[in-house]
C-alpha cells in the first residue's frame, strides 16, 4: 500500500512538473489555457496512472484471446518501470512466494501510524472547509432576492452580451465581495448598497466577471481541487497549485470581460472599489472578483495584454501532451502485461520431448533436475504452470476444463546444462509452455487466504547455521555436506501404516521456508510472520497415518505440533489470514505441438 501511494505521488509530481514547463511555454497566451493545465495537474492526483495501466493490461489480455503475445524486450521495459514506478521492485518473469506478502514488524507498525496521521490531516482540512462553507451558506440563507433595481437591469444588459441563462440574484447584508455560490443552481450575490458605490459601467463589469465564473463552472472545478487538498494535504505542491488555479481563474475572467467590450480603466476601477469596501470570499468554490495577485491583475487589465491566441504549433504540443498522458499509461499496461509472463528467449532446454498421455491418472515428476536431466510422468497443465511460475496449482486460474487433467497428461524429458539453477530451470519451463503449448498468462495480485509462519510461545528451537556447501546450480556437493540455502523434503515408510515426512534445511531464512512450503499446502500461499532475519538449520520429522489427507484435522494437528516442538515455529494449516498473493491467470493455452 505504501509503495502504491509513493509511486502515485511520484507520478503526480512528475506530471505537475511537465505542466509547469508547458505553462512557462504558454505564459504569453490566454490565461484559460494555463488554468486548464493547472486543473489537469490537480485532477491527476485523483487518477492514478496505475488505473490506466490496469485498463491497458485488461485490453492486452482481451486482445490475447485472439493472438498470443510476442516476446517483449525486458531491459527497455525495466527502465520504464524504474522511471514510472521507482518505489516498486521490478517483477521478473518467475514468481516467488517469498516475495509476496512479507511484512516486517516495523513496516506493520508504520502503516497504521501513517494512516492515523493522514486521517487527522484529512479531517482537519475537511472541517476547515466545512466551516467556511457554512459561513457562506448562512449568508445566502439570510439574503434577499433582487427583483428590481439597477443591479437587475445591469445583469440583464450583461446577459445579452452572451450569457445564455440568468442566475438567481440576491442581496446580502454581509460585507462580502460579490460572488457566485453553488454548483448546479448558482446564486449570484451582491452586498447591499453596492449599486450606490459603483457606476453603471463598473457594476456591469463586476457582473460580467461573475457571469464568466458561472459559464466556466469555476465553482465545480474549485470544489474538485478542494477535494485534492483534503486528500493530499501533506503535499506542498497541492497548495501551490491552489494559488496558481486562483490566479489564472481570475485572469481568465478578466480576459473575457475585456474581450466582451469592457473598458480597461473602468473594469480596473470597479475591482479596486470592491477591494476597498468589501471582504474577499472565505471559500475558493464561491468565486469572487478580488482573487489572485491584484497588482498583476490590474496591470494586465490596464495594458490589455491577454489577447494572444495559441499558435498551431502550441496547439499541436498540447494535443500531443494530452494524448501521451492518456495513451502512455495504457500502452505501458499493454506492454507490461505482454512482458509479465513472457519467457526469456535465451533460456530454453537443450533437448526436450513432450508426449501426450491419456491414462486418467495423476502425474509424478522430479523435484528438480538431476545432473542436467528432468523427467515428468503424466503431468497436468495446471501443475506445469504452477511449477514454471513457482506457485501452488491452486493459484493457477483460467485453464480450460478440458485441459486441466488428469486426462490428458504429459510425459516430458528435458536436458539442460548441469549447473542450471532452479530459477533458470523455471524460466526454461516457461519457454516450453510458450513454445509448445502456446500458453499466454498474466499475473494478478489479490487478497487471498494465506497460512503464516510465526514464532511459537516456547521460542525458536532451530540451530544457528552450520557448515554447508556453497555450490551453483545443480552441481553435486561433497560427500557428507549439504547445500547452503537448501531445504530437502523426504518421505519414507510408505509401506507401513505410518508415513514419515522430514523437512531438513541448511542455512535457510524464514522467507526461504515460506517460499518452499507455499505450493504444497491448502492455502497455496505461506507467509513469513516471524520477524526473524537470520539463517537457521532445522530438521523436522512428522508422522501421519497413510489414510490421512490435507483435510484431516488430526494430520493438521500433527503438523503443527511437530514444527512447534522441534523448531519453535507455529504453522497452523487450519487457520488463514488475508494477504496479497500472486495468481497466474491463463489467457490462452492449447495442446502441445507434436515432437
Amino acid at each position: 500500500m505504501l509503495t502504491l501511494a509513493a509511486n502515485h505521488l511520484w507520478q503526480s509530481t512528475g506530471f505537475s512538473a511537465v505542466a509547469v514547463l508547458l505553462a512557462l511555454a504558454l505564459r504569453g497566451n490566454r490565461a484559460r489555457v494555463r488554468y486548464w493545465l493547472w486543473l489537469t495537474a490537480s485532477i491527476k492526483f485523483l487518477i492514478p496512472f496505475s488505473a490506466l495501466i490496469s485498463i491497458g493490461g485488461s485490453l492486452e489480455r482481451w486482445l490475447l484471446r485472439a493472438a498470443p503475445a510476442s516476446r517483449v524486450p525486458a531491459v527497455p521495459l525495466a527502465i520504464v518501470q524504474r522511471v514510472v514506478q521507482p518505489f516498486a521492485p521490478i517483477p521478473n518473469a518467475g514468481l516467488s512466494a517469498a516475495a509476496v506478502g512479507q511484512a516486517s514488524p516495523t513496516s506493520t507498525l508504520l502503516l497504521p501510524l501513517l494512516l492515523a496521521l493522514w486521517s487527522c490531516g484529512f479531517v482537519a482540512v475537511l472541517l476547515y472547509g466545512a466551516v467556511r462553507w457554512r459561513r457562506v451558506a448562512a449568508v445566502l440563507r439570510s439574503a434577499t432576492p433582487i427583483t428590481e433595481g439597477r443591479e437587475l437591469e445591469a445583469l440583464r444588459r450583461v446577459q445579452r452580451t452572451g450569457i445564455s441563462r440568468l442566475p438567481r440574484l440576491v442581496s446580502s447584508n454581509a460585507k462580502l465581495e460579490p460572488g457566485v455560490f453553488g454548483i448546479f443552481r448558482p446564486v449570484l450575490w451582491l452586498p447591499v448598497g453596492i449599486a450606490d458605490r459603483l457606476k453603471d459601467a463598473e457594476l456591469e463589469a463586476i457582473l460580467a466577471h461573475e457571469l464568466c465564473h458561472i459559464r466556466r463552472s469555476d465553482s465545480l472545478t474549485a470544489l474538485i481541487h478542494m477535494a485534492v487538498e483534503a486528500i493530499f494535504w501533506f503535499h506542498p505542491l497541492v497548495w501551490w497549485l491552489s494559488s496558481r488555479l486562483t490566479e489564472e481563474r481570475e485572469r481568465a475572467c478578466d480576459e473575457e470581460v475585456l474581450r466582451s467590450g469592457g473598458e480597461p480603466h473602468v473594469y480596473a476601477e470597479s475591482i479596486l472599489k470592491v477591494c476597498e469596501h468589501y471582504l474577499a470570499s472565505p471559500i475558493a468554490c464561491a468565486a469572487g472578483v478580488t482573487g489572485g495577485e491584484l497588482k498583476k491583475r490590474v496591470e494586465g487589465i490596464m495594458m490589455n495584454r491577454f489577447a494572444r491566441n495559441l499558435s498551431l504549433g502550441k496547439k499541436l504540443m498540447l494535443a500531443a501532451g494530452a494524448t501521451a498522458a492518456i495513451t502512455g499509461p495504457l500502452a505501458f499496461g499493454i506492454v507490461s502485461a505482454r512482458a509479465q509472463t513472457a519467457p526469456r528467449s535465451d533460456l530454453r532446454f537443450d533437448v526436450v520431448s513432450v508426449r501426450t498421455v491419456h491414462n486418467g491418472t495423476g502425474g509424478a515428476w522430479d523435484e528438480f533436475p538431476v545432473n542436467g536431466r528432468w523427467t515428468s510422468k503424466s503431468m497436468e497443465i495446471p501443475a506445469m504452470i504452477a511449477w514454471a511460475y513457482d506457485v501452488s496449482f491452486k493459484r493457477v486460474e483460467g485453464v480450460p476444463k478440458a485441459l486441466q487433467g488428469p486426462d490428458p497428461g504429459f510425459t516430458i524429458v528435458a536436458k539442460m546444462p548441469v549447473k542450471t539453477s532452479r530459477e533458470d530451470f523455471r524460466l526454461m519451463m516457461q519457454s516450453l509452455l510458450a513454445d509448445r503449448f502456446k500458453a499466454v498468462m498474466h499475473i494478478e495480485t489479490r487478497d487471498i487466504p494465506a497460512n503464516t509462519i510465526e514464532v511459537a510461545k516456547s521460542g525458536v528451537k532451530m540451530q544457528p547455521p552450520g557448515p554447508c556447501a556453497k555450490v551453483d546450480g545443480n552441481e553435486s556437493v561433497p560427500a557428507g555436506q549439504h547445500r547452503c540455502h537448501d531445504i530437502q523434503i523426504s518421505v519414507y515408510g510408505s509401506q507401513d501404516p505410518t508415513i514419515h515426512w522430514e523437512y531438513a534445511g541448511w542455512s535457510v531464512s524464514m522467507a526461504d521456508l515460506a517460499a518452499r512450503l507455499s505450493p504444497r499446502f491448502p492455502a497455496g500461499l505461506m507467509v513469513d510472520d516471524t520477524g526473524l532475519t537470520g539463517l537457521y538449520d532445522f530438521d523436522v520429522k512428522i508422522a501421519m497415518h497413510k489414510a490421512q489427507d490435507e483435510f484431516d484435522t488430526t494430520w493438521q494437528y500433527d503438523w503443527r505440533d511437530a514444527w512447534e516442538r522441534q523448531a519453535g515455529l507455529l504453522i497452523d494449516l487450519a487457520k488463514t489470514k488475508k494477504r496479497p498473493g500472486t495468481l497466474v491467470v491463463v489467457d490462452h493455452v492449447e495442446l502441445p505441438t507434436p515432437d
